[in-house]
């Protein structure tokens, strides 16, 4: 995933006692080679960064806990991504959260919020870049289940809109897939349009949609 803007289209349930506040955030992973000045990014009215955290095969980005701190100390938000493959779900999704918990965010002493939490996505996307193949659709439902069942709130779900299609209409889509995944929130790129009301996200009054364009 290439680092890019996205705008917060609507907000209902992003990190434990906090939400956006304004429209931008940014993502990053370890291919962005520049030093981001955070301080400059909160200063042009970002409020946050997601930045990739595990990848193919149960690899960790060596930039995120060095971004991670940074980042709230500049004072912005932090979310953390992982790009899903082909591979046992339930053990990237552990991956994931233990790459995660072994960088918590810092308390704060003189914040209301005391602790800040980090807002989770699964990046379920064609893998073309890394090894491992492409994560299907079972496996992406397993892995939002282990990650609600470890932290008791489903992840955010990134993927395209023809990705989404697939969800609804594709010859896999059960059911009972369609139920579980419309409990993620939806982080959606279309770098054309602003996103179409997608089924099984069929009213989006009760989920948080992020559109990176």
């Amino acid at each position: 995933m290439k680092s890019s803007a996205v705008r917060i289209l609507l907000v209902f349930l992003l990190l434990p006692a906090c939400a956006f506040a304004a429209n931008s955030v940014v993502n990053m992973s370890h291919y962005d080679l520049m030093r981001p000045d955070f301080v400059a990014m909160a200063n042009e009215g970002i409020v946050g960064v997601i930045h990739e955290a595990t990848f193919p095969r149960l690899e960790r980005d060596a930039r995120y806990y060095e971004r991670q701190r940074a980042a709230l100390e500049a004072g912005l938000l932090w979310g953390a991504y992982h790009y899903g493959d082909a591979t046992n779900p339930i053990g990237q999704a552990d991956h994931f959260m233990n790459a995660v918990a072994s960088a918590p965010p810092p308390i704060r002493p003189n914040d209301p919020e005391k602790r800040r939490g980090v807002l989770l996505v699964l990046d379920f996307e064609k893998n073309g870049h890394y090894p491992g193949g492409t994560m299907s659709l079972a496996q992406a439902v397993a892995f939002v289940e282990r990650i609600k069942e470890r932290t008791g709130k489903y992840p955010g779900l990134y993927c395209s809109e023809y990705r989404l299609r697939q969800m609804r209409y594709g010859p896999r889509a059960t059911s009972a897939y369609r139920q579980t995944l419309a409990n993620c929130w939806l982080w959606i790129a279309n770098y054309h349009a602003e996103p179409r009301n997608t089924a099984p996200w069929r009213t989006w009054h009760n989920v948080a949609i992020l559109w990176r364009w």
